[in-house]
């Protein structure tokens, strides 16, 4: 997979969800609220892929990392899939309980997703973040990555525990701070070829100073 093209997806994404959820939250037009269903659901596919191309130096952190953000894939979709089954019922005049809805206070499916974007994301960040080396060009990823995984499992117990308002500390991990994660890969892919020049031109160097010598 290319990084720099997931890392440009990343950021588009990003910027569609929020434009998503402030159109609905101006509007709350039910049109949108479908629209951000599914660029919720695409949101979870994409977060594999992040994972996928994260620079790791450990495989077994690597596969952990994958299978968590996997686990927020399925679970994303499963709860965003009744959640526009629920929207269709409810616009044919059904009467839909809301335990079913997406936001609704107490809501099984607000349960489940949260859980996976507040516990099984915010568990893949942190792998993520401990499986990628120790260099001083990564560490400003790392920091991100494992920043962004206390916010939000933070979020998800603060929401479960304290206030259903603290979720929006989670939101900040996944949405913010994927942004900032693409903007790092992105960096992080112009230095490296500078570096592969740098240690071509010490090569080289080196060839004409034995030269010299002979």
């Amino acid at each position: 997979m290319n990084r720099k093209n997931i890392a440009i997806m990343g950021i588009l994404l990003s910027f569609i969800y929020f434009f998503t959820v402030i159109i609905f939250v101006a509007t709350s037009s039910t049109n949108w609220l479908i629209i951000f269903d599914i660029v919720t659901m695409f949101s979870g596919i994409y977060y594999v892929f992040l994972i996928v191309v994260l620079p790791f130096s450990k495989d077994r952190n690597k596969i952990m990392a994958i299978i968590f953000a996997a686990a927020l894939m399925i679970i994303t979709n499963i709860a965003h899939t009744i959640n526009l089954t629920s929207i269709q019922n409810i616009k044919n005049g059904i009467n839909i309980p809301d335990y079913l809805q997406i936001g609704k206070n107490l809501s099984f499916v607000t349960s489940i997703e949260y859980s996976g974007w507040g516990i099984f994301l915010g568990l893949a960040f942190l792998f993520s973040s401990s499986g990628i080396e120790n260099k001083q060009e990564l560490k400003p990823l790392k920091i991100t990555l494992f920043t962004c995984s206390c916010l939000c499992i933070i979020g998800f117990f603060g929401w479960l525990i304290i206030n259903e308002n603290l979720w929006y500390i989670a939101s900040i991990g996944y949405g913010i701070g994927a942004v900032i994660i693409c903007i790092e890969l992105l960096l992080m892919g112009k230095t490296r070829p500078e570096e592969a020049k740098g240690s071509k031109n010490v090569r080289k160097s080196s060839i004409f100073l034995l030269d010299g010598l002979f």
